[in-house]
């Protein structure tokens, strides 16, 4: 499972479990729900470092092969790279012109 979606689960049980506690006091239910809120992001502030982390890393090893690909994909517009995206290097013609 991504961590992404293992972190927004435990945030949401964070949540609901905040809630469920708060529940006996008999507070009215929205400021019951805006006091969940608050304690379950302070929690999972220090609860959740380890899966924000993950999170973290995922996102910038997704941006980092963005960039690559990008850098990868202009270069074989540019010319620069006919020999990795399968083009002769003397095949210039303009295919879709003809």
């Amino acid at each position: 499972m991504k961590a992404s979606l293992k972190y927004t689960a435990a945030r949401l049980g964070l949540l609901v479990a905040s809630a469920a506690a708060l529940l006996p006091l008999g507070l009215h239910l929205l400021v019951t729900l805006m006091i969940a809120v608050l304690a379950s992001a302070i929690l999972s502030f220090f609860l959740l470092r380890k899966l924000r982390d993950q999170v973290a890393e995922e996102l910038a090893s997704s941006t980092q092969r963005r960039r690559e690909q990008k850098a990868k994909l202009r270069s074989a517009l540019a010319g620069e790279d006919q020999q990795e995206v399968g083009v002769a290097p003397g095949n210039t013609t303009n295919v879709a012109g003809s």
